[in-house]
């Protein structure tokens, strides 16, 4: 544990402090500053440690009356399928419900936080602390929040990228409308120059059979990931988990004219995790699937 992290409890260990039935979790499938786990909870009154990360919590199925104690001040509400809570990072809090839940609880690193709030201001970020959210109701929070539990319930192992891109866009948004210091507005983007943004393909193509980070990409151009993003939409108008993606498909379209090449070798040369991911990929981005294109050619 890191002088900076000294006294403060890790999301594996909330177990210890909050018991309930695992359901699903994203331990072991090496994401990247986010992490999920979907509790199953009895009605308890419990005492929560500060902890390490920033909490969300998607409220997924039952409802409940729910009091919650946070930085010296009591809330009462009712949460139930459709809100969400967050809890910021090291601050002390101490719940009580009485009802049967199951949550889905995200994890944020402060890493994340602090990273993507200095990219999107443009400046020194020492500290972010969010809102005392007890009930909140955000289709955007929900929407990620599933797409996230979603992917940790499949266990995808080419997943990483996905939950990567996710937890930023989480992250910008968190810190736009639920963080407690002001945003100032980023200044115009006109897009990659050509040759950066010939430097990042090829860098892309050298690794494509290969696990992708987005902090890779963009810290090769010296920027940050929400800048990566904003200038690839500037100058291709695609995000650049999108445009992985699309190169992904693009070499797989060319391999696919080999008639010898089997599907498998081809999905393995694209950075897929297996035919099947390929198979999907495929047809979501291009309408068919490998095998029927390749008999269209």
């Amino acid at each position: 544990m890191t002088q900076q992290n000294a006294g403060l409890i890790d999301p594996d260990n909330l177990s210890d402090w909050v018991p309930g039935k695992v359901l699903c979790e994203s331990k072991g499938l090496a994401w990247k500053d986010v992490s999920q786990r979907t509790y199953r909870y009895h009605g308890q009154d419990v005492e929560i440690p500060p902890m390490d990360a920033f909490m969300i919590v998607q409220y997924r199925k039952g409802s409940t009356p729910m009091d919650r104690e946070f930085d010296g001040h009591w809330t009462r509400t009712k949460c139930a399928p459709g809100h969400f809570s967050l809890l910021s990072r090291s601050m002390q809090s101490h719940w009580n419900w009485t009802e049967g839940l199951i949550v889905s609880h995200l994890y944020l690193t402060d890493g994340l936080m602090t990273r993507v709030a200095r990219d999107v201001q443009g400046q020194d970020v020492k500290q972010v602390v969010l809102h005392d959210v007890l009930q909140g109701a955000d289709p955007v929070v929900n929407h990620i929040a599933d797409q996230l539990t979603s992917e940790a319930a499949s266990r995808g192992p080419a997943g990483s990228l996905y939950a990567e891109a996710l937890s930023v866009q989480l992250a910008v948004h968190l810190l736009r409308n639920y963080a407690s210091f002001e945003t100032r507005p980023a200044p115009g983007l006109a897009g990659l120059s050509q040759s950066d943004l010939n430097r990042l393909e090829d860098y892309i193509e050298a690794h494509l059979a290969e696990p992708l980070a987005l902090d890779d990409l963009a810290d090769m151009l010296g920027i940050g990931v929400w800048t990566l993003n904003r200038h690839l939409r500037a100058s291709v108008g695609k995000s650049a988990y999108a445009f992985v993606q699309g190169k992904r498909v693009d070499r797989a379209c060319a391999m696919l004219r080999e008639p010898h090449r089997a599907l498998k070798d081809i999905s393995a040369a694209c950075g897929y995790s297996d035919q099947a991911h390929m198979t999907r990929s495929f047809r979501k981005a291009i309408g068919v699937t490998p095998g029927q294109y390749r008999k269209g050619l």
